[in-house]
């Protein structure tokens, strides 16, 4: 499994990004899919994750009410809406797979199989 994130940019505050992410796989309905941050210095933290049909999300209360997940099987891309950025979400942004739990919404980190090598987003103030 391959994936590729991308979208990344740097922006002022307020203004918006949309990430995808492009899942070499099969079956992309079959992966439960999720976004993490990290920005520098700082551990890498959950962001937003959905299930395999797109049915659930869940997303960090940090970026409740502004960021959006969302995915399109037909064409193996993940998203995230990002809008308001704040400086405080500048961070690289990595989406990860689980092919074990399709239908969880997965937050913690441990639990997924693969990774991207993450896009740079820069919010300035």
């Amino acid at each position: 499994v391959q994936l590729q994130a991308f979208g990344g940019g740097v922006v002022q505050a307020g203004y918006y990004l949309r990430l995808s992410c492009r899942a070499f796989v099969r079956t992309f309905s079959l992966y439960a899919m999720g976004w993490f941050r990290q920005a520098p210095g700082k551990e890498r933290e959950f962001v937003a994750a959905i299930t395999g049909s797109g049915g659930r999300t869940v997303v960090a209360d940090s970026v409740k009410g502004r960021f959006t997940i969302s995915r399109d099987n037909a064409k193996n891309v993940l998203y995230l809406q990002m809008n308001s950025l704040k400086p405080e979400d500048t961070a690289v942004y990595y989406c990860a797979a689980d092919e074990r739990f399709d239908s969880k919404v997965i937050v913690s980190m441990v639990e997924y199989d693969y990774w991207g090598l993450g896009t740079q987003v820069t919010v300035s103030s």
